[in-house]
């Protein structure tokens, strides 16, 4: 029997299988369930008490915890709590094995931040079909998460329930902290007012079928926009942020069209819905100057609406934001 506190090489695992670390006071349970799970071909990590744990899962982010609910002075709730606050460790999913089935402790461990738990005396087959579909779901999460760091998404994930930041990548932690300060944005870990606020009734607009709406926040030229992309979990969402500002919007319209700058202003401003009169109020025109220039952009574009030009704009100067 390879002895619990053994640390098989990462080489000799298969590189598929995935990092479990084990949370358990007791020898006999670390040995069942360090067998079962090596010959499943999981690299296998081990911690006799809290603190070890929590350095433990530190350094090597496991794709999975087993966490003992009850062990001699940290136990297995605290260990949860410290995990989940912890902005490096909270996306692990945590397993806890007890032998006290009563219903508060069963609230507890999911209250604590668990993913699930199975009762002892162990099953390994039974743990081992619960590690297989946690880690399948953390690791597709994770590839996520790095495909949207890779192309610069700035995306977020907020649990409602809370206002909580569960995750976000580098790009959407830029731009929080840009737009939302002074609403404790610093805090990594805080949705800031207006952000959750907005995320709370677009979520119920979603709920009674009503046409969600992006929230707008302006500063002079620029402006930030959010929109949902997708639900992650029961009361988690994912947020899609975008900053725009009038320039690089004519930009990309010069860009992609190959218009003059006038016509890329007049193009600009149709898709912000003002009339010909406006947008020759905000240019210096001539409402019949505007209208000369709109001719011509709807040539280009090969369009004959202003709502089909508007649409055409719009995807491009959403496309350029995206891209950046």
């Amino acid at each position: 029997m390879t002895p619990p506190s053994a640390i098989p090489h990462p080489v000799s695992m298969p590189q598929s299988a995935g990092i479990v670390l084990i949370v358990d006071d007791v020898p006999e349970n670390l040995s069942l369930l360090h067998d079962a799970l090596d010959e499943a071909g999981y690299t296998v990590l081990v911690a006799t008490n809290g603190e070890s744990a929590l350095a433990r899962a530190r350094q090597s982010l496991p794709d999975v915890v087993l966490l003992d609910a009850v062990m001699p002075g940290m136990d297995g709730f605290e260990v949860a709590r410290r995990l989940k606050a912890d902005f490096i460790t909270r996306a692990i999913p945590l397993i806890f094995m007890t032998g006290l089935t009563e219903t508060e402790h069963v609230v507890a461990a999911f209250a604590a931040g668990g993913a699930d738990y199975v009762t002892k005396p162990i099953k390994p087959a039974e743990v081992l079909a619960r590690i297989a579909a946690h880690v399948q779901n953390a690791r597709q999460m994770k590839q996520a998460r790095s495909a949207l760091d890779a192309f610069g998404q700035a995306t977020v994930a907020v649990r409602v329930t809370d206002g909580k930041l569960v995750w976000q990548t580098p790009l959407a932690r830029q731009l929080i902290r840009s737009w939302f300060d002074g609403e404790r944005a610093a805090l990594e870990e805080v949705t800031p007012p207006r952000l959750i606020e907005w995320i709370l009734a677009a979520e119920l607009a979603r709920r009674e079928r009503r046409e969600v709406s992006p929230l707008v926040v302006a500063d002079g030229p620029r402006r930030l926009l959010a929109s949902f992309h997708d639900q992650t979990g029961e009361e988690e969402w994912l947020v899609v942020l975008r900053e725009e500002n009038d320039a690089s919007a004519i930009e990309a319209l010069i860009a992609a069209f190959r218009l003059t700058t006038r016509e890329a202003e007049v193009l600009y401003w149709v898709t912000r819905g003002k009339t010909n009169r406006d947008i020759g109020d905000i240019l210096g025109s001539s409402p019949r100057t505007v209208h000369k220039h709109l001719e011509h952009v709807f040539e280009k574009l090969g369009v004959e609406t202003r709502t089909a030009a508007a649409s055409m704009a719009l995807a491009k100067i959403r496309g350029a934001g995206e891209g950046g």
